[in-house]
């Protein structure tokens, strides 16, 4: 069977992105891999990346069980400089190298972006580009900030319930980085923490 590898931000999980692991679902082994940006051993969370991949990783499985499998091989170690250039960086490469691990049978990545499926290519990471899809992550997560300030924004109508449920368990991330500055770089339609950066 055709492994789908599914690499993404997820923070939070929306019905997008449901959506789109649903689909993958169909006649296709689902690999999903939550981005992960770590210091001294330690994930970074921000404003952009509030949720820890644990708590990504719960709010996959409240939806989908053992369905799919949710891997931590998507992380980059700090400083997050020496990814970069892409294909002239070695450690560029190891990230394809911790990607595949263990992957041995056909695979795919998907992706809804253009210019993330160009890299990918380049990486022979066999990118198959699905439709964007109109709600994104950064607006939900967005609309949860402006919540936890006080304003009525709606932001559940974009979650699933169970995820909803586990947000609420969880509003305190929400609150401690709803006044935040985004302190974020985006090269080649990836972001990056500014923290470990350099």
């Amino acid at each position: 069977m055709t492994i789908a590898i599914y690499l993404a931000h997820l923070n939070p999980v929306t019905k997008a992105h449901v959506e789109i692991i649903n689909e993958l679902k169909n006649g296709n082994e689902v690999r999903v891999l939550p981005v992960i940006f770590k210091i001294d051993g330690n994930e970074i969370n921000s404003k952009s990346f509030p949720f820890s991949y644990e708590l990504r990783k719960k709010m996959l499985k409240s939806v989908f069980g053992d369905s799919i499998s949710i891997v931590s091989n998507y992380t980059f170690y700090s400083p997050f400089l020496k990814y970069m250039p892409p294909l002239l960086s070695p450690y560029s490469w190891k990230i394809k190298r911790q990607i595949l691990d263990g992957i041995k049978t056909d695979y795919f990545t998907y992706t809804g972006d253009k210019a993330e499926a160009f890299v990918l290519r380049l990486y022979g990471l066999s990118p198959k580009i699905g439709q964007r899809k109109e709600t994104s992550a950064s607006l939900v997560k967005q609309k949860m900030f402006e919540s936890a300030m006080g304003k009525d924004t709606g932001w559940e109508q974009y979650v699933e319930p169970e995820i909803v449920k586990i947000i609420h368990e969880n509003w305190d991330v929400v609150k401690k980085f709803a006044s935040m500055p985004d302190l974020t770089y985006r090269i080649l339609g990836m972001k990056f923490p500014r923290t470990g950066f350099w």
